[in-house]
């Protein structure tokens, strides 16, 4: 566990700059390819970046928790739930996060936050009321270990430098059909061929960034799904909780698609259920992995 947070932390600077050099080149090629210079788009490519990712990061908390209508809860609100999280943190070596509550009979999760000392966890008051306490236990855990392994750092980044690419991607594509330059008889071949290039990573790369996230955004709730089950040393718990928020057929009035990566299960419930754009692995599976971890 502990590799894998220091991974994670080397992984969140990596896709800062892997990100950030996508942008710029995207810019590069977007300023030759509308008869501008490349090159003079990209101190301003890299400050937009940077000032996203620098308001992500530090305000991306206060955004989801005010786009989920989340309430805090202090301890006399719900000495129960207080408790639970409490004593799962005194086992995790975590310091008590702040409990929010979302008014919602869905049954659903999540955590936000940069790191351990500012981070949050958000229950719906449907999870606390149709999970036993074994399942809340196995949901909180999650929250803890994404909390732990510094993964609302990961997917923060991800997300807001995917959506950088999707604006550009849209920007440029706009640009060529409404643009004239068509109709430049005098042919600049340069200007000409970074249109084509520009044209085909103006389609690609959002697709390509989006899957990205959506990878690493699953590969994270496997690791959260194992690390909860190794805090609470009963696997099932989580799985029986996870089975129970897969059959609830509720949608999650507060969630939409910028938030839906955050939860423990994906709260659209949407008919289109492939594995290559979907923001969590199937319960099923995890389900399954979870109960492979018993004897």
């Amino acid at each position: 566990m502990y590799s894998q947070i220091s991974s994670n932390k080397i992984r969140s600077v990596a896709l800062i700059v892997l990100f950030i050099f996508f942008i710029c080149l995207i810019a590069y090629v977007y300023g030759e390819a509308t008869g501008g210079d490349g090159f003079y788009l990209l101190p301003f490519a890299g400050v937009f970046a940077f000032s996203s990712a620098f308001v992500g990061y530090f305000y991306s908390d206060k955004m989801v928790l005010g786009i989920s209508k989340a309430k805090e809860l202090k301890h006399d609100d719900n000495p129960k739930i207080y408790h639970l999280v409490e004593n799962l943190c005194i086992a995790a070596g975590l310091p008590t996060p702040k409990i929010y509550i979302i008014e919602d009979t869905a049954p659903n999760a999540f955590a936000t936050g940069r790191n351990p000392n500012k981070a949050v966890i958000a229950l719906t008051t449907g999870i606390i009321e149709k999970l036993n306490k074994a399942e809340l236990e196995g949901v909180i855990a999650h929250e803890l270990s994404h909390i732990k392994n510094y993964d609302m750092r990961v997917m923060t980044v991800a997300v807001i430098f995917a959506g950088i690419i999707a604006l550009l991607s849209d920007w440029f594509l706009r640009w060529s059909i409404y643009s004239k330059h068509g109709s430049d008889k005098g042919g600049n071949q340069v200007q000409a061929l970074m249109i084509v290039i520009g044209l085909v990573l103006a389609i690609l790369s959002p697709l390509i960034a989006t899957l990205i996230k959506l990878a690493i955004s699953r590969k994270r709730e496997y690791l959260a799904d194992a690390s909860a089950a190794m805090l609470t040393r009963y696997p099932e718990g989580l799985a029986s909780a996870l089975e129970k928020i897969g059959a609830d057929k509720e949608l999650l009035e507060a969630a939409n698609k910028a938030t839906a990566h955050l939860y423990i299960a994906n709260p659209l419930k949407g008919k289109f259920s492939s594995k290559l754009f979907s923001t969590h692995p199937p319960i099923e599976e995890r389900v399954r992995m979870l109960r492979g971890m018993i004897g």
